[in-house]
């Protein structure tokens, strides 16, 4: 039994479909399901069918699903166990963030690592949440800092910071929103928004489609800094975490009003491989990043 084809058996179950696990592994479709066929053929029963919504397990391949992870999880915590075998010195750790994130907090990251770990070293890679978490999956990242992940059985995610979006637009908007807007009139304003699958638009859209309100997005735009200079025009605004807007240099043509009925809130999050114990220098490093003071950090 090929450990490759156990992970792309969890995967596949886990994204409910060949195109978007192929896209996670790095891996194109006809290989995946190659791969899947062999591990049927070896196994002698058909493991996943295909559905109006995409691939779901069997019977058979839910019963195998749970051996598939026990052995995943220790193939996972004997290449760990091997990698902390290494010598002190080789130690290293890989930190994945987004590129907001990472202004605010990689240098407090890095000053208490290499305080903490002077003969360790600390790699840090940048890139959208999404991207973390195929990162993550992928093992090119030990550990992470990434908004609003989906739920997954493969990814533990621990919440560390939250932040509330507000509705952001230029001081010579007239008439200027009133300082609180209710979630419901939302849909009143030409929005300038990231498209999917950027986390502040899956916020956004699943509050307005609870409340059933329709919203004008008159631009998709995916930078945040773009975005945010878009509102020169009066009768742009925007949606952004509060503290976007003093990431902006010269943002003091920019305000914002309050969103409330319901608050809109982000949630920052820390997330790691669930299977088996993390290693003691990736668990350092998180005790770090836990420890640091995330509402003066995002004041």
């Amino acid at each position: 039994m090929d450990l490759r084809q156990i992970r792309y058996f969890i995967v596949v179950c886990e994204m409910h479909s060949f195109s978007r696990a192929g896209e996670v592994l790095g891996v194109s479709q006809p290989s995946l399901s190659r791969q899947i066929q062999l591990l049927e053929a070896e196994l002698r029963h058909h493991l996943l069918r295909r559905t109006g919504r995409g691939v779901e397990p069997t019977e058979a391949g839910l019963r195998f699903l749970e051996h598939a992870k026990a052995i995943d999880a220790l193939a996972a915590r004997a290449r760990k166990d091997m990698h902390a075998f290494r010598s002190h010195s080789q130690d290293k750790v890989r930190l994945g963030m987004p590129h907001r994130v990472a202004r605010r907090m990689a240098p407090h990251i890095v000053q208490a690592f290499r305080r903490q770990h002077p003969e360790a070293a600390l790699t840090l890679a940048e890139g959208l949440s999404s991207e973390m978490n195929e990162w993550l999956v992928k093992e090119r990242v030990d550990l992470a800092i990434l908004y609003d992940p989906p739920p997954s059985s493969l990814l533990r995610y621990e919440s560390i910071y939250r932040e509330d979006l507000v509705l952001a637009y230029g001081k010579a908007c007239r008439p200027a929103p009133p300082p609180h807007v209710r979630a419901s009139d939302l849909g009143s304003y030409p929005l300038v928004l990231p498209s999917a699958p950027n986390t502040i638009r899956a916020l956004v859209d699943r509050t307005c489609r609870e409340l059933n309100v329709t919203l004008n997005v008159v631009a998709e735009v995916d930078v945040v800094h773009t975005i945010l200079e878009t509102m020169t025009e009066e009768s742009m605004f925007t949606i952004i975490p509060r503290s976007a807007l003093s990431d902006m240099q010269g943002q003091d043509y920019l305000t914002f009003s309050t969103i409330v009925d319901p608050t809109i809130m982000n949630n920052l999050t820390l997330a790691t491989l669930t299977s088996g114990p993390l290693p003691p220098l990736v668990e350092a490093t998180a005790r770090i990043i836990r420890g640091l003071d995330m509402a003066r950090l995002f004041a």
